[in-house]
């Protein structure tokens, strides 16, 4: 089987995927985390891997930047590899009371991309994380010990946003973090009948001009991929 983002052989993508934007980042997360990894694929160095975690098989793989690109990746696995359950794990700029490190678990996700909309007819989607896998990432979260939140996020099409007055009216509406991809996945995932989820570590804080060290960083990195597969395995069984 091929698509034409993906050249992996039928039966080698697992029905749960961790999606982080950057391919290297699936590539050190498969390698630190899964037993007997292998790669399945890396058209356009896309990177994807197939592994086991605690006897069962997950696949990660990069999904780029924005909506459009994680959404292209997202129907692909969805439909040509049976994929049910997708996990975006990376990181997002910080609002009002986030703080630097902070995990946040995306409940809900606000947007200025009209990809929702062009799909739900013009209409405005409440685009929503997966109830069962939000429930099993706090309930693991507290049994592993790893801080969360639960917070609505924004999901942006532009990256360098200097749009006078957003940043508040954000925070207005609760919003904690903002990214780039958690509104489509979350409307692809709903109109596809499967599950997705967001886990997000707080890496900049966009009022405040503070930035995680590369090794902050890292350390995030590994948490949430704990927290993702930890997680994904608790709503398999």
């Amino acid at each position: 089987m091929s698509t034409p983002h993906i050249d992996a052989a039928p039966d080698s993508i697992a029905d749960t995927v961790l999606l982080p934007g950057d391919p290297l980042r699936a590539r050190h997360i498969a390698r630190a985390f899964l037993d007997d990894a292998i790669q399945v694929t890396a058209r356009r160095n896309m990177l994807g891997f197939t592994g086991i975690h605690r006897g069962r098989r997950i696949s990660i793989m990069g999904s780029g930047m924005g909506i459009a690109s994680t959404a292209i990746y997202a129907t692909e696995l969805i439909r040509a590899y049976g994929v049910r359950r997708l996990i975006r794990v990376g990181t997002c700029g910080g609002i009002g009371d986030a703080s630097l490190g902070e995990v946040l678990l995306a409940q809900s996700a606000s947007t200025d991309s009209r990809f929702n909309r062009l799909a739900f007819g013009d209409l405005d989607l409440a685009a929503c994380a997966d109830f069962g896998l939000l429930e099993s990432a706090v309930t693991t979260a507290a049994r592993l010990g790893i801080a969360t939140r639960v917070s609505a996020v924004f999901s942006t099409d532009t990256f360098y946003d200097e749009s006078a007055g957003r940043i508040e009216l954000l925070r207005r509406h609760g919003i904690r973090g903002v990214e780039m991809e958690a509104a489509g996945l979350y409307g692809l995932a709903m109109r596809e009948g499967v599950q997705a989820l967001a886990i997000l570590t707080v890496s900049d804080h966009l009022e405040h001009d503070t930035h995680l060290s590369p090794d902050e960083r890292e350390q995030g990195l590994g948490c949430m991929a704990q927290l993702a597969l930890e997680s994904a395995l608790a709503v398999v069984d």
